[in-house]
Protein backbone atom coordinates (compact mmCIF):
# COMPACT_ATOMS: atom_id res chain seq x y z
CA UNK A 1 0.00 0.00 0.00
CA UNK A 2 2.71 2.31 0.72
CA UNK A 3 3.98 1.73 -3.25
CA UNK A 4 1.13 2.63 -5.13
CA UNK A 5 1.61 6.59 -5.13
CA UNK A 6 -1.77 7.55 -3.63
CA UNK A 7 -0.32 7.06 0.08
CA UNK A 8 2.43 8.84 0.05
CA UNK A 9 1.66 12.49 -0.02
CA UNK A 10 -1.03 11.62 2.47
CA UNK A 11 2.06 10.38 4.35
CA UNK A 12 3.96 13.73 4.22
CA UNK A 13 0.65 15.17 5.49
CA UNK A 14 0.47 13.26 8.28
CA UNK A 15 4.42 13.15 9.36
CA UNK A 16 4.33 17.18 8.31
CA UNK A 17 1.40 17.32 11.40
CA UNK A 18 2.68 15.50 13.94
CA UNK A 19 5.97 17.68 13.47
CA UNK A 20 3.98 21.23 13.51
CA UNK A 21 1.35 19.68 16.18
CA UNK A 22 4.14 20.20 20.09
CA UNK A 23 5.33 23.55 21.02
CA UNK A 24 7.33 22.97 23.90
CA UNK A 25 5.45 20.39 25.14
CA UNK A 26 1.90 21.98 24.57
CA UNK A 27 -0.21 20.25 22.33
CA UNK A 28 -1.64 23.02 19.61
CA UNK A 29 -4.72 20.51 18.99
CA UNK A 30 -5.85 20.44 22.57
CA UNK A 31 -8.62 23.17 23.17
CA UNK A 32 -8.64 23.53 26.19
CA UNK A 33 -11.60 26.23 26.57
CA UNK A 34 -15.48 25.69 25.34
CA UNK A 35 -15.09 28.34 22.90
CA UNK A 36 -11.97 26.63 21.26
CA UNK A 37 -13.77 23.16 21.47
CA UNK A 38 -16.81 24.57 19.59
CA UNK A 39 -14.11 26.14 16.58
CA UNK A 40 -12.72 22.85 16.38
CA UNK A 41 -16.06 20.83 15.96
CA UNK A 42 -16.86 23.80 13.23
CA UNK A 43 -13.64 23.15 11.48
CA UNK A 44 -14.18 18.96 11.77
CA UNK A 45 -17.75 19.75 9.58
CA UNK A 46 -16.02 22.13 7.07
CA UNK A 47 -13.52 19.79 6.40
CA UNK A 48 -15.94 16.90 5.65
CA UNK A 49 -17.42 19.22 3.13
CA UNK A 50 -14.58 21.05 1.75
CA UNK A 51 -11.40 19.29 2.19
CA UNK A 52 -8.49 20.71 4.83
CA UNK A 53 -6.89 22.99 2.57
CA UNK A 54 -10.16 24.28 2.05
CA UNK A 55 -11.74 24.70 5.39
CA UNK A 56 -8.35 26.18 6.33
CA UNK A 57 -8.74 29.42 3.63
CA UNK A 58 -12.28 29.34 4.64
CA UNK A 59 -11.75 30.01 7.93
CA UNK A 60 -8.56 32.26 7.28
CA UNK A 61 -11.50 34.42 5.25
CA UNK A 62 -13.63 34.39 8.17
CA UNK A 63 -10.99 35.32 10.42
CA UNK A 64 -10.17 38.56 7.76
CA UNK A 65 -13.90 39.33 7.80
CA UNK A 66 -13.23 39.53 12.05
CA UNK A 67 -10.16 41.51 11.66
CA UNK A 68 -11.40 44.13 9.87
CA UNK A 69 -14.23 44.46 12.12
CA UNK A 70 -11.59 44.76 15.12
CA UNK A 71 -9.64 47.34 13.14
CA UNK A 72 -12.98 49.41 12.60
CA UNK A 73 -13.96 49.53 16.60
CA UNK A 74 -10.04 50.12 17.44
CA UNK A 75 -10.42 53.28 15.18
CA UNK A 76 -13.67 54.53 17.03
CA UNK A 77 -12.23 53.98 19.98
CA UNK A 78 -8.79 56.08 18.31
CA UNK A 79 -10.86 58.73 17.63
CA UNK A 80 -12.84 58.88 21.02
CA UNK A 81 -9.33 58.71 22.40
CA UNK A 82 -7.73 61.73 20.12
CA UNK A 83 -10.77 64.00 21.13
CA UNK A 84 -10.16 63.42 24.68
CA UNK A 85 -6.79 64.39 23.81
CA UNK A 86 -5.36 60.77 25.95
CA UNK A 87 -3.12 58.88 23.98
CA UNK A 88 -2.72 60.83 21.47
CA UNK A 89 -1.43 63.52 23.64
CA UNK A 90 2.24 61.35 23.34
CA UNK A 91 2.08 62.57 19.45
CA UNK A 92 3.53 65.71 19.42
CA UNK A 93 6.29 65.03 22.56
CA UNK A 94 7.17 61.98 20.96
CA UNK A 95 7.76 63.47 17.38
CA UNK A 96 9.52 66.19 19.04
CA UNK A 97 12.12 64.11 20.38
CA UNK A 98 12.59 62.08 16.88
CA UNK A 99 13.08 65.14 15.58
CA UNK A 100 16.27 66.20 18.48
CA UNK A 101 18.04 63.08 17.50
CA UNK A 102 18.45 63.40 14.02
CA UNK A 103 21.37 63.19 11.55
CA UNK A 104 22.19 62.72 8.26
CA UNK A 105 23.87 59.44 8.66
CA UNK A 106 21.17 58.09 11.01
CA UNK A 107 18.27 59.84 8.68
CA UNK A 108 19.84 57.88 5.62
CA UNK A 109 20.26 54.46 7.47
CA UNK A 110 16.59 54.86 8.93
CA UNK A 111 15.39 55.65 5.42
CA UNK A 112 17.04 52.17 3.87
CA UNK A 113 15.85 50.40 7.25
CA UNK A 114 12.23 51.25 6.55
CA UNK A 115 11.97 50.80 2.53
CA UNK A 116 12.54 46.97 3.96
CA UNK A 117 9.08 47.19 5.47
CA UNK A 118 7.75 49.02 1.70
CA UNK A 119 5.48 47.98 -0.33
CA UNK A 120 8.70 46.89 -2.64
CA UNK A 121 11.03 45.61 0.20
CA UNK A 122 8.34 43.79 1.96
CA UNK A 123 6.69 41.75 -0.54
CA UNK A 124 10.11 40.86 -1.89
CA UNK A 125 11.28 39.37 1.40
CA UNK A 126 8.02 37.55 2.40
CA UNK A 127 8.39 36.13 -0.97
CA UNK A 128 11.84 34.79 -0.18
CA UNK A 129 11.29 33.68 3.07
CA UNK A 130 7.91 31.50 2.19
CA UNK A 131 9.69 30.22 -1.19
CA UNK A 132 12.43 28.92 1.52
CA UNK A 133 9.89 27.52 3.94
CA UNK A 134 7.93 26.06 1.55
CA UNK A 135 10.96 24.06 -0.30
CA UNK A 136 12.50 22.89 3.19
CA UNK A 137 9.12 21.60 4.42
CA UNK A 138 8.09 20.24 1.15
CA UNK A 139 4.28 21.95 1.88
CA UNK A 140 1.56 24.48 0.83
CA UNK A 141 1.17 24.97 4.34
CA UNK A 142 3.92 28.26 4.55
CA UNK A 143 2.85 29.48 1.27
CA UNK A 144 -1.23 29.62 2.36
CA UNK A 145 -0.67 31.11 5.85
CA UNK A 146 2.12 33.81 4.52
CA UNK A 147 -0.23 34.68 1.52
CA UNK A 148 -2.97 34.73 4.19
CA UNK A 149 -1.20 36.82 6.85
CA UNK A 150 0.45 39.51 4.46
CA UNK A 151 -2.98 39.84 1.66
CA UNK A 152 -4.83 40.45 4.82
CA UNK A 153 -2.76 42.66 6.79
CA UNK A 154 -2.72 44.89 3.39
CA UNK A 155 -6.52 44.72 3.04
CA UNK A 156 -6.70 46.16 6.53
CA UNK A 157 -4.28 48.71 5.48
CA UNK A 158 -5.91 49.87 2.48
CA UNK A 159 -9.37 49.83 3.57
CA UNK A 160 -8.59 51.45 6.98
CA UNK A 161 -6.33 54.49 5.54
CA UNK A 162 -9.06 56.06 3.46
CA UNK A 163 -12.05 55.45 6.48
CA UNK A 164 -10.74 57.00 9.05
CA UNK A 165 -8.40 59.38 6.85
CA UNK A 166 -5.94 60.80 9.25
CA UNK A 167 -3.15 63.45 8.13
CA UNK A 168 0.11 62.20 8.66
CA UNK A 169 2.74 64.48 10.36
CA UNK A 170 3.78 68.08 8.61
CA UNK A 171 6.05 67.45 5.44
CA UNK A 172 7.99 70.08 7.46
CA UNK A 173 8.83 67.48 10.05
CA UNK A 174 9.47 64.70 7.56
CA UNK A 175 12.51 63.26 6.20
CA UNK A 176 11.47 62.52 2.33
CA UNK A 177 10.56 61.10 0.60
CA UNK A 178 7.49 62.28 1.24
CA UNK A 179 3.84 59.90 1.64
CA UNK A 180 0.85 61.42 0.87
CA UNK A 181 -1.46 58.12 1.76
CA UNK A 182 -3.49 58.42 5.05
CA UNK A 183 -1.68 57.83 8.19
CA UNK A 184 -3.82 55.87 10.37
CA UNK A 185 -2.74 53.10 10.62
CA UNK A 186 0.71 52.66 9.46
CA UNK A 187 1.20 50.04 6.67
CA UNK A 188 4.69 49.56 7.51
CA UNK A 189 4.15 48.41 11.17
CA UNK A 190 0.86 46.36 10.61
CA UNK A 191 2.83 44.30 8.03
CA UNK A 192 6.40 44.12 9.72
CA UNK A 193 4.51 42.95 12.58
CA UNK A 194 2.10 39.88 10.46
CA UNK A 195 4.81 38.79 8.75
CA UNK A 196 7.53 38.30 10.67
CA UNK A 197 5.06 36.99 13.63
CA UNK A 198 3.94 34.72 11.10
CA UNK A 199 7.89 33.58 9.96
CA UNK A 200 8.20 33.00 14.06
CA UNK A 201 5.89 30.86 14.50
CA UNK A 202 6.54 28.95 11.02
CA UNK A 203 9.91 28.76 12.48
CA UNK A 204 9.18 28.41 15.99
CA UNK A 205 6.92 24.55 15.16
CA UNK A 206 10.20 22.75 14.47
CA UNK A 207 12.42 24.20 16.81
CA UNK A 208 12.95 21.71 19.53
CA UNK A 209 15.16 24.31 22.14
CA UNK A 210 13.42 26.41 24.36
CA UNK A 211 16.45 29.37 23.76
CA UNK A 212 16.42 28.62 20.02
CA UNK A 213 12.24 29.69 20.54
CA UNK A 214 12.97 32.59 22.67
CA UNK A 215 15.49 33.84 19.84
CA UNK A 216 12.85 33.36 17.14
CA UNK A 217 10.21 35.63 18.81
CA UNK A 218 12.97 38.09 19.97
CA UNK A 219 14.27 38.32 16.49
CA UNK A 220 10.71 38.73 15.26
CA UNK A 221 9.75 41.37 17.96
CA UNK A 222 12.83 43.82 17.49
CA UNK A 223 12.17 43.66 13.61
CA UNK A 224 8.53 44.84 14.20
CA UNK A 225 9.43 47.14 16.77
CA UNK A 226 11.93 48.88 14.97
CA UNK A 227 10.11 49.07 11.99
CA UNK A 228 7.52 50.79 13.55
CA UNK A 229 9.73 53.30 15.50
CA UNK A 230 11.38 54.12 12.19
CA UNK A 231 8.17 55.47 11.00
CA UNK A 232 7.81 57.68 14.05
CA UNK A 233 11.76 58.90 13.74
CA UNK A 234 11.07 59.65 9.67
CA UNK A 235 7.69 61.72 10.69
CA UNK A 236 5.74 59.82 8.35
CA UNK A 237 3.32 58.65 10.81
CA UNK A 238 2.19 59.30 14.47
CA UNK A 239 3.29 57.22 17.37
CA UNK A 240 -0.77 56.19 17.63
CA UNK A 241 -0.92 55.09 14.42
CA UNK A 242 1.92 52.76 15.07
CA UNK A 243 0.46 51.69 18.32
CA UNK A 244 -2.98 51.01 16.74
CA UNK A 245 -1.17 48.69 13.42
CA UNK A 246 0.97 46.89 16.04
CA UNK A 247 -2.48 46.02 18.12
CA UNK A 248 -4.30 44.93 14.82
CA UNK A 249 -1.78 43.00 13.83
CA UNK A 250 -1.28 40.80 16.86
CA UNK A 251 -5.03 40.61 16.52
CA UNK A 252 -4.98 39.07 13.38
CA UNK A 253 -1.38 36.89 13.38
CA UNK A 254 -3.38 35.44 16.51
CA UNK A 255 -6.25 34.50 14.42
CA UNK A 256 -4.30 33.31 11.24
CA UNK A 257 -1.94 30.97 13.57
CA UNK A 258 -5.75 30.41 15.52
CA UNK A 259 -6.79 28.54 11.68
CA UNK A 260 -3.81 26.72 12.07
CA UNK A 261 -4.55 25.45 15.00
CA UNK A 262 -7.98 24.04 13.85
CA UNK A 263 -6.41 22.76 10.77
CA UNK A 264 -3.74 20.82 12.91
CA UNK A 265 -6.39 19.38 15.16
CA UNK A 266 -9.08 18.11 12.12
CA UNK A 267 -6.02 16.34 10.48
CA UNK A 268 -4.67 14.94 13.82
CA UNK A 269 -8.29 13.53 14.61
CA UNK A 270 -9.14 12.29 11.20
CA UNK A 271 -5.84 10.40 11.40
CA UNK A 272 -6.48 8.81 14.79
CA UNK A 273 -10.44 7.95 13.95
CA UNK A 274 -8.59 6.04 10.70
CA UNK A 275 -6.03 4.45 12.81
CA UNK A 276 -8.62 3.51 15.72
Amino acid sequence: MTTDGKEAPEQGVRGEVSQDRFVAGQDLTNWKSPAGRTLARGAEKATSLLGPYTALIVTLMVGLAAALSLALVFGEVYESVTEADGVAGLDDPVLAAAKSVRSPALDSATTAYTNIGGTVGMPILALGIMIFLATKRRSWTPVILMLAAGLGSLVITILGKPIFGRARPDMADAIPPYEHSASFPSGHSLNSIVIAGIVAYLIILRLKTVRARVITVLAAGVFAFTMGLSRVYLGHHWLTDVLAAWAIGVAWLALVITAHRLYLTVRTRRHKAVVS
